[in-house]
């Protein structure tokens, strides 16, 4: 059976979203093309920034959907993760707070795209 190995992220500005993210994550893409940056995230499996024909993609959309980031460790690494990417610039959506799944924030990337970071489950 096949398993999911590449996640597109829609952006409106592949330049600006690949320094986002780049700094973000604190990690180097793969390689970068004018429309599509992919970035390795575990052998075989890439996370990439995609802006499709240039036509297709635009802040208007709305985002439903969740990056997720899954930090080992105590609550604390949450809220440590959470002063780390605030101070870089990344927009606020949901403040450190418990959910279901314990310690969680929410924040957004230049089009709207969300970013989850929560405790490993």
């Amino acid at each position: 059976m096949a398993t999911p190995n590449l996640f597109l992220i829609y952006v409106t500005d592949v330049e600006r979203s690949t320094r986002f993210y780049s700094d973000l994550f604190e990690m180097e893409p793969v390689t970068i093309t004018p429309r599509y940056v992919p970035f390795e995230v575990a052998p075989g499996v890439l996370f990439a920034l995609w802006s499709g024909r240039g036509d297709t993609v635009t802040t208007a959309t709305p985002r439903t959907s969740e990056l997720g980031l899954m930090l080992p460790g105590s609550a604390s690494g949450v809220d440590d993760c959470f002063t780390a990417w605030t101070s870089k610039g990344a927009t606020v959506i949901e403040e450190p707070h418990e959910d279901v799944f314990g310690r969680t924030f929410v924040v957004a990337d230049p089009d709207g795209n969300l970013i989850r970071v929560s405790p490993i489950d």
